[in-house]
């Protein structure tokens, strides 16, 4: 079903200095960045190897990522995989149980096409599912 792991999405507080971060510290190089309005969310790219880094900073109080860094704090939010036919990828988890977040796919950075999994399926990781043409 999955291919590679297509991103780490690492919810941060000030978009501006984490991105300095990785590549002042580590070495990395912004790609680019994008506002997801529908996720409330500024975007930050920063390839690394065949994946991506992924920094997300809430563009309003009540996104889920500001909910997500109130309640946990700053760090790993979401891993995504990388399917070649999301809508497959959804029916397969659908038949094995597996409970969803989004049973229908929608659009997220880049222009990928994305659902979320539920991380009471899947050992408290929230697990997005990623379609890229």
């Amino acid at each position: 079903m999955t291919n590679k792991v297509d991103h780490i999405g690492i919810a941060v507080s000030d978009l501006e200095e984490s991105i300095k971060f990785y590549e002042d510290v580590l070495g990395l190089k912004l790609h680019g960045t994008e506002v997801v309005e529908e996720q409330q969310v500024k975007v930050a790219f920063l390839p690394v190897g065949d994946t991506e880094v992924e920094l997300l900073a809430a563009t309003t109080p009540d996104s889920p990522i500001a909910k997500f860094i109130e309640k946990k704090g700053q760090g790993i939010q979401h891993i995504a995989f990388r399917v070649d036919d999301i809508e497959a990828a959804l029916a397969e988890m659908k038949a094995k149980g597996i409970r969803l977040i989004d049973e229908e796919p929608r659009y997220g950075a880049g222009g990928a096409r994305i659902a979320f999994l539920h991380p009471k399926a899947t050992n408290g990781v929230l697990i997005e599912l990623c379609e890229r043409k």
